[in-house]
């Protein structure tokens, strides 16, 4: 474990059982990590943690929401979107003499005497996992792709002029 704060952190020391809910505000920057540079985030991001405690075990939820500079796939014009994401963990204690199995990513075992679980890294996938595959800019005016149509005079026929033409129209309808 490293010796440094966390950037997410939940107390657990005193926590009773129930519900908890969490804020946290940061810059995408404070992450250090220059995937999230790379995807666009550069803003503030906003997390929510709510942490559920039982006797044996408990459940983590994370949801981030934060703003991303992207760019439409299709025509290239930026795009400044609003992106959510959400993500589950749960947290077992660890049974002295249960032996050692494999378990999902989303199960983790912690020690009973745990003072504080670093929520740092499931925050950064959490960010970098609601960047959509593929980004367009549906309500971009200056999207030359998707408002073709209105561009054109308005008693113009805009029929295709052959067949590849006719099919790059199929396509481009397939993507809106």
């Amino acid at each position: 474990m490293s010796k440094e704060k966390a950037l997410i952190e939940i107390r657990l020391a005193g926590l009773s059982q129930g519900t908890h809910e969490f804020d946290f505000t940061c810059n995408a920057t404070d992450f250090a990590d220059p995937a999230l540079a790379e995807t666009g985030f550069s803003r503030d991001v906003s997390i929510n943690v709510s942490v559920e405690k039982l006797d044996d075990e408990m459940v983590v939820t994370l949801n981030t929401s934060a703003t991303a500079n992207l760019t439409c796939d299709l025509c290239l014009a930026p795009i400044s979107s609003e992106l959510k994401g959400s993500y589950r963990i749960y947290y077992g204690y660890e049974q002295a003499g249960e032996p050692q199995e494999e378990r999902d990513e989303e199960y983790r075992l912690i020690d009973r005497n745990t003072l504080a679980l670093d929520l740092t890294e499931d925050v950064r996938e959490t960010l970098l996992l609601s960047v959509p595959m593929k980004v367009t800019c549906k309500d971009n005016p200056d999207c030359r792709v998707f408002h073709q149509e209105e561009l054109s005079e308005p008693g113009e026929d805009n029929l295709p002029d052959s067949d590849w033409q006719e099919s790059l129209e199929k396509l481009k309808n397939k993507y809106r």
